[in-house]
């Protein structure tokens, strides 16, 4: 948050499963949509946050599992622990709210005299939250029963049911409702909060996050039955909270358009993106359209190869240089023509390719530095670069796009390296 000295444009607060991540798209082409609109348009002024039932290690988890972006701020474990940037800063004020009249092993004790709570992993117990799976129908005795247990040995707790199966309990003041509403304040603080904020959700522990004044909310499509049922009874004549024709993050892309929040048309939606015109330039789009189109020449979806060739060489400097992840150095033009050799190389694998946290920054009147992470998946196994590309305007128009002059690529400490001796991008 320290990159902001006025308030961003949008706050996205959005939940992951089944919300932001769809375990039902093979190919990943809702997350994906939401990445390319995400880096295009909204990462330089606007707020991430992810707001999770995953503890930290199932969060980390599905993060090598899927395509996700890298959020601003991560709300986890059910809104009880609040985390900040690439490094997961923990924020120490929530945490001293958290503690006030909570005591892990009374909760500890009381739940044990359950025989119809089954605790979840030993991941998903946290300092703040206690987790357990119940049955359907034994689900509103057992929080009965056991939110009155727990206020007589002087507690002040909440319990949650979501997903028909899921029983978290945490301090009273947690929740992913507190945990935005505490942001939210600490925001303001800061002469920063957001000009609009939207909250994105599909199951009972969201519902909570379309409760905070001045907050845009969508169900995505396949919303669960007990936040539809939520939402008949606590919000159903509230504009502000839509239920989405589409499902997950294309749900998302959806409500952005509905409330006129910004632009809601990904570069993934986009036939042609050489017949995009734009009215000034835009490093970061020439940034997310350039890997786009990588991802979709190796997957065999390129037609007019060398039409596509010959502009992508037009818009790369003669002089211009790629250094490879291996340090070794390349002409930009030697590297696009040994494009040729990898195109449709990927055609019959499950190949991915998005960009993350691009950040572009102007260094001279015509001349633009940019920043980011390019991931490409092939099934299970990601690869990531740190890349910094240089690009310019000098001498063409907007609608011609910027010229490329250098990039430079090195290996995300952690991830697989590709053993092969390939010069593409």
């Amino acid at each position: 948050m320290d990159r902001f000295t006025s308030s961003p444009r949008l706050m996205i607060v959005s939940d992951l499963d089944h919300t932001m991540v769809d375990h039902h798209d093979p190919g990943n082409l809702s997350i994906l949509r939401f990445n390319a609109l995400w880096e295009a348009k909204y990462r330089q002024d606007s707020l991430l946050v992810f707001s999770t039932g995953r503890s930290p290690t199932l969060y980390k988890q599905l993060r090598r599992e899927k395509p996700m972006l890298t959020p601003d701020i991560t709300i986890m474990s059910v809104g009880t622990e609040i985390t900040y940037g690439n490094d997961m800063v923990p924020d120490e004020g929530w945490v001293e709210i958290l503690n006030q009249k909570w005591d892990k092993q009374i909760v500890s004790e009381e739940t044990s005299k359950f025989s119809e709570l089954t605790m979840q992993s030993e991941t998903e117990q946290r300092r703040h939250k206690a987790s357990f799976h119940v049955k359907k129908e034994n689900a509103q005795e057992v929080i009965k029963t056991l939110s009155e247990r727990l206020a007589k040995r002087g507690l002040d707790i909440k319990i949650i049911y979501s997903g028909g199966m899921d029983l978290d309990i945490l301090p009273q003041g947690a929740g992913k409702g507190q945990a935005l509403a505490y942001l939210h304040k600490k925001l303001k603080e800061k002469g920063i909060l957001p000009k609009n904020t939207l909250a994105c959700g599909d199951s009972g522990n969201d519902a909570e996050l379309f409760t905070i004044p001045d907050v845009h909310g969508v169900m995505v499509n396949n919303a669960q039955e007990e936040l539809l049922q939520w939402h008949a009874e606590n919000a159903k004549n509230n504009p502000k909270v839509i239920h989405a024709k589409e499902r997950c993050a294309a749900g998302i892309i959806e409500a952005i358009g509905h409330f006129k929040l910004g632009p809601n048309i990904s570069s993934r939606d986009v036939t042609d993106l050489s017949d995009v015109k734009l009215d000034n330039f835009d490093p970061a789009y020439e940034v997310v359209k350039f890997f786009f189109f990588f991802e979709r020449w190796r997957r065999a979806e390129v037609e007019n190869h060398e039409v596509y060739l010959a502009n992508l060489k037009s818009v790369c400097s003669p002089t211009g240089v790629f250094v490879h992840p291996s340090g070794v150095q390349r002409s930009l033009h030697v590297c696009i023509d040994k494009l040729k050799d990898c195109c449709g190389d990927k055609k019959e694998e499950q190949y991915r390719v998005w960009v993350d946290q691009v950040f572009p920054s102007q260094i001279d009147s015509d001349t633009w530095l940019v920043k980011f992470q390019k991931w490409e998946q092939t099934g299970a196994e990601q690869q990531g670069c740190l890349t910094t590309v240089i690009v310019s305007s000098k001498g063409v128009k907007p609608t011609e796009g910027l010229t490329w002059l250098h990039v430079h690529q090195t290996w995300i400490e952690g991830t697989t390296k590709n053993s092969s001796n390939d010069w593409f991008f």
